[in-house]
């Protein structure tokens, strides 16, 4: 029923790994874009990484190349390898999903999932 479903979220030590996941349901095709973001109480919600169509990514550079987004066209559905975790990455982390089609943005977004890093 929902668009995108986040999984995988919890509370990790500092250095450690986690890999988030999120289901996207059939109304997500494969020409929109998928993308990462986060927010903790009190700031913007901020971008961690995305992943255009045609499988380019970004990151932004004050995450050191420690996220790494990918898809999965046959299982319809997004993942974010987060390594070396620092206490500044914890945060509520939501899936999202647009496109611009005819002059017009299509946009989705998860509920979120938290992601904790404590030591």
């Amino acid at each position: 029923q929902e668009p995108l479903v986040e999984s995988g979220g919890g509370s990790v030590q500092p250095g450690g790994s986690l890999k988030l996941s999120c289901a996207a349901s059939e109304i997500i095709s494969p020409d929109f874009h998928m993308a990462w973001y986060r927010q903790t109480p009190g700031q913007r919600r901020e971008m961690v990484a995305a992943i255009t169509p045609n499988y380019n990514t970004r990151s932004p550079d004050f995450l050191r190349g420690r996220f790494r987004i990918s898809r999965d066209s046959a299982k319809n559905s997004v993942y974010l390898q987060m390594d070396d975790l620092d206490v500044g990455d914890t945060a509520i982390y939501f899936c999202n999903a647009f496109k611009w089609e005819q002059g017009t943005l299509t946009n989705y977004w998860g509920q979120g999932i938290q992601v904790t890093v404590s030591s």
